[in-house]
Formats: C-alpha cells, structure tokens, sequence
C-alpha cells in the first residue's frame, strides 16, 4: 500500500526539479531584462525622451510582469508539490499506524454524553477522525464530523456516497490535489463569519439612484481627466480639480462605514481566491458516479459567483498601498465602488452562498472518508437488510489496528445480546469497539473493515469509558447508573438499537454488579434490541438459560513455559480461563 504514495513522492520531488531550473531561467531573464530597462531608461533621459525609447521601455516591462507572474506560478507549483509531498508522508503513516502524532484530534468535537462518540474513539486522541481526517476548510471539518456523529442517509444516499468514496479512491491525484488546495485556507470560523455577513439585509447604499450618481460622478471625473490631458486646457484642469476634491470628500465622509463593511471580505480575500481555485478544478475534472456530478453541478452554479466575489476582493485589496489608494477614490471612488459591488452581488447570490461552501465541505468529507480503503487491508463496503437487528460481518477488524497487527473475527448477531465473557488483556472490549466502529462507519456510508458485512440500520449507543464528575458531585458508579439508564431509555422508544457495555457495573461489589447485571439485560430482552455486554462474572452468562436470544461468547488465553498468550479470536462458549492471579504474581505483586 505504501508503493502507491512513495511513487507520487517521486513523481513530486521529480517535478520539483523541474520547477526550480525553469524558476532559475526565469531570475536570471528578470535580472538581465531589469538591467536592459535601468539602462533605457538612461537613454531616455540622455536622448530628451525619444517615442522610440519609450515604446521599448513599455514592451520591456510589460515582459518584465509577465515574467514576475510566470516566476510566481512557476514557486507556487513547487509549494504545491511540496505540500502534496507532506499528504503522502502523512498516507504511509496511516497505513504504517504511526498516525498518533497527527495534531488533529478534533477536540472541539469531543462530546462525553454522546451516544458513542468518545467510546468508540470516533474523535479525540487515537480517533478514527485523528486517522482519516483530511479536511482543511470550517465547512469541510464540521461536515466530516457531523457524517461521523450524526448519520441520517436513506438507502440510496448510502448507494450514492458508496459509489462516490469508491470513485475517489480511485483517483488520487485530484483527492491529495484539493486536500492540498482546502489546506491553505483554513479551519477557522473566520469564513462563516463572513458567510453570514454575506447572506445577511444590510446594504452600503439602498438607494439606487445615489448608485448611480457615485458611478455618474467617477465616469465624469475620468472624462475631465482625459479631456484636461489632451487639451491641457485650464479650465479643464480646474474641473478636474473640482471633481477630484468633491470625490475625496465623499471618501473621507464615507471611509469608516465603507471599511467597516467590506472588511471581512478584505481580510479573507486571499481564501476566497483560493475557493475560486477550487471550484475551476473540480470542475475541470468528469466525475461518473451520481452524486459526484451532482457536487459538481451545483459547484459549476457556484462558479461565477465565488469567481465574482474573488475579483471584488481583490479590487479592495488594490487600495491597500496609501498612495494608491488617495488616487483610486479620488478618481474612482474606489471604495465606494467595492462597496456598491458587494452590495449587488450579495443581491444576486445571497441566497444561494452557503449551500455552495456546505457543498465543498461535503466534497472534502467523502475525500476523508476515501482515505480508508487506501490505507487499510480487508475493506468493502457494507450492504444493509429490511431484516431488523442484524449484523453478519466475515473477517471483520478494527481500523485503527495496523494492518500487520489486525486480528479479524466473523460475527453474526440477529436480534441477539451477546454476553462476552474472558480474561484480562483477552481482547473483549476491542472486539466490541470494533463491531461499533464498522457500524459507525456503515451508517456513514462508507467503508468497512470486513471481507464482506450485512446489517441493518442501527442508532448505536454505548457504556465503555465512564468519567466521574467531580464539580457535579458524580462518582464513576452514578456516572455508569445514567448511562445504562439513557441506554434502557432508547431501547424502550427505538427497538432498533445496538447496544455496547463494556465491564458492566464495574464500580461496584461483586454481588450488587450480579443482580444489576441481571436486570439490565432482562430489561434490555423486553426491548427486543440488540447488543453486547463484556463481563468478569461468569454467572451472569447463566441468563442465556433463560432467554434463547442470549447468547454467550468469549476470548481466552493459553499459557506456554509460563508465558501468558492471546489469540484475540471470538469463541461461542463462555469464559473457560482466569489470568489474574498470573498476572499479579508475573508483576511481582502476589510471591
């Protein structure tokens, strides 16, 4: 798997070398060109000005912008393919399983009374969002996290984002493309800001007649100007000068309020241009699938105007040398104009902007998620069944397990409870995390770390990590209590429920954990959901007893010249083995 982002490693650093000779061409045509125009423009001064000379002078420099720009690109493709370079340093970590230094943990998302959220490492440290996020926009972040947290698709919104992920694993070079592109724009909330200054009623200037006679005014400024050029005649120039007062006045009358609402736009011109960016590759690139050519239509409707809202940005950002800016309001009134600009395209596209970024967002979500079967060995993508409470899964692993150290197990659950009973260290609690984990990514409408996998549609909620609270005044047992109490709740409203307990009652005595045990699971059985338990107490597997829908399963370990070994596979009895006290006498506790 690593060959794949080694090769384009090369292909970068090859096309980085590249860049940098025709960059050098480039400083050394600029500096001779550079000399050629200081020394013209002494032969200008030492001829008195010969037409001759001046139009040389012209082609000279406009050659001299034309190279500075070419220069530009020519640097931005070499930090282009730089920053590809680090996605795919990043890609082998993943499928090394070195991804736990990725700095993007998703704090902000971390949610303890979230059904599942932290238990099943879904964000925070060592999370699956730590692992496959590649999102580098506000939008995109809080897409990926909301498809991860809170999934909702229909049968055929999963088809549709089955056949997107597919497609886009398939095409690298666009995914690490705008992974790089939407990672110079940004996380921070600074573009919703803006989003919502630009779907918002307030206007520079409502009415349209003074529009037109700011327009009127600088149109008749530029002919005065022209005219007094030309004719140089002297009335000419004091009209000119008159106007030019007039138009400076207005702009110091209206400076503040037309600073204040372009500001935004201002500051976050370089972003915007970046989108624009964005939009033209996407579009440039036939998708196939359904649901990639509908992200793509709609970011074609959206072309125009981000292209539009990129070029007003750019006009402020003319103003920002002082002197350029005394000239460009006082012929132009430039400020006003950026102002009276924003003012009609927030008329023109208000309505329709946050559905274009909540698009791109969604974009770079699949591109996350396309991550997985890139990085990860035994993916597929998971069918769903009418059938209610069902799980048939063959070889299914957990995700965030390198893949050279991934233990698989088939699993069938069909409106059952399992009980899973074993020793320390023997794999329970991973094994429920990892049935959790592939549901979540199933509802995702994504890939799964299985052979092949059959479920039904399931709201998932879980009891694995429970934290006291000290300033509430909750122990970890109370805290345990609330949260078995929520998972009774929903089972009670919504049958189709899959349930996760790791170590039930674990902050209690041995005799009170039996008889809570007990109940819950009787509880849970009237429910008609289904789930798992992990347990010490091996008499709470008597219960499968009494109702035929539960059943018992275990991990166990074996011991060789007094080495303690786990084979982490699934068995259908209950816990033949103890290893504690082995445990307590390896480390020296018990002689």
């Amino acid at each position: 798997m690593k060959s794949k982002f080694n090769d384009d490693i090369e292909k970068r650093k090859a096309s980085i070398l590249e860049y940098n000779k025709t960059a050098n061409i480039i400083s050394v045509f600029k500096m001779a060109l550079f000399i050629l125009i200081c020394y013209n423009i002494y032969k200008i001064y030492v001829n008195h000005y010969p037409l001759k000379l001046i139009l040389l002078l012209v082609v000279e420099i406009a050659i001299f912008i034309i190279a500075s720009l070419f220069h530009k690109t020519t640097y931005e493709q070499i930090h282009k393919a730089e920053g590809i370079i680090k996605i795919d340093e990043a890609n082998i970590k993943r499928v090394s399983g070195e991804w736990s230094d990725f700095t993007d943990i998703g704090e902000e998302f971390i949610n303890y009374d979230h059904p599942y959220a932290t238990d099943l490492d879904i964000v925070g440290k060592n999370s699956l969002f730590q692992m496959i996020n590649s999102t580098g926009s506000y939008y995109g972040r809080r897409r990926f996290v909301k498809d991860l947290l809170s999934p909702n698709f229909s049968d055929k919104e999963i088809k549709n984002r089955h056949d997107a992920i597919t497609e886009l694993s398939k095409n690298y070079d666009f995914c690490v493309e705008t992974e790089y592109d939407f990672s110079l724009i940004g996380v921070d909330e600074d573009f919703a800001h803006l989003i919502s200054q630009l779907q918002d009623k307030k206007r520079f200037i409502e009415s349209k007649f003074m529009k037109l006679l700011f327009k009127a005014s600088s149109i008749v400024t530029c002919i005065a100007l022209i005219y007094a050029l030309i004719t140089k005649n002297t009335i000419g120039f004091i009209i000119l000068n008159c106007l030019i007062i007039f138009q400076l006045l207005l702009w110091v009358i209206g400076y503040l309020k037309a600073n204040s609402y372009v500001g935004a736009l201002k500051k976050l011109a370089p972003k915007i241009s970046r989108y624009d960016n964005i939009i033209n590759n996407i579009t440039k690139t036939k998708f196939t699938c359904d649901k990639l050519k509908e992200i793509e239509n709609n970011v074609e409707m959206a072309k125009v105007g981000v292209n539009k809202l990129s070029k007003i940005a750019s006009n402020i950002n003319q103003r920002n040398n002082g002197v350029m800016c005394i000239i460009l309001n006082s012929l132009l009134l430039w400020d006003y104009k950026n102002a009276i600009d924003l003012d009609n395209w927030k008329e023109e596209y208000s309505h329709s902007v946050e559905n274009w970024f909540h698009t791109l967002g969604e974009l770079e979500s699949l591109i996350s998620f396309a991550n997985l079967p890139r990085i990860c060995n035994n993916m597929c993508l998971p069918n769903f069944t009418e059938k209610n409470n069902i799980i048939e899964a063959t070889n299914m692993g957990h995700p965030l397990i390198p893949n050279d150290k991934r233990i698989c197990n088939d699993f069938n659950l069909d409106n059952n409870i399992y009980i899973i009973s074993g020793s320390n260290m023997s794999g329970k609690t991973t094994f429920m995390r990892t049935v959790g984990i592939n549901m979540v990514l199933a509802c995702s409408g994504s890939y799964v770390c299985a052979n092949n996998m059959l479920s039904s549609k399931m709201n998932i909620i879980t009891s694995m990590r429970i934290r006291d609270d000290l300033n509430e005044g909750i122990s970890t047992f109370y805290a345990e209590l609330k949260r078995i109490k929520k998972i009774i709740d929903q089972s009670h409203v919504n049958s189709h429920t899959l349930f996760l307990i790791d170590e039930i009652f674990r902050g209690t005595n041995s005799i009170d954990r039996l008889k809570g045990a007990q109940g819950v699971l009787r509880e849970l059985c009237k429910c008609h959901v289904s789930g798992m338990i992990t347990t010490h107490d091996l008499d709470v597997c008597n219960l499968e007893y009494e109702n035929p829908n539960i059943i018992n399963y275990s991990f166990n370990e074996h011991y060789i010249d007094d080495e303690i070994y786990f084979d982490y596979k699934l068995k259908k009895e209950r816990s033949l083995t103890t290893n504690a006290e082995f445990l307590l006498r390896k480390v020296g506790i018990l002689s």
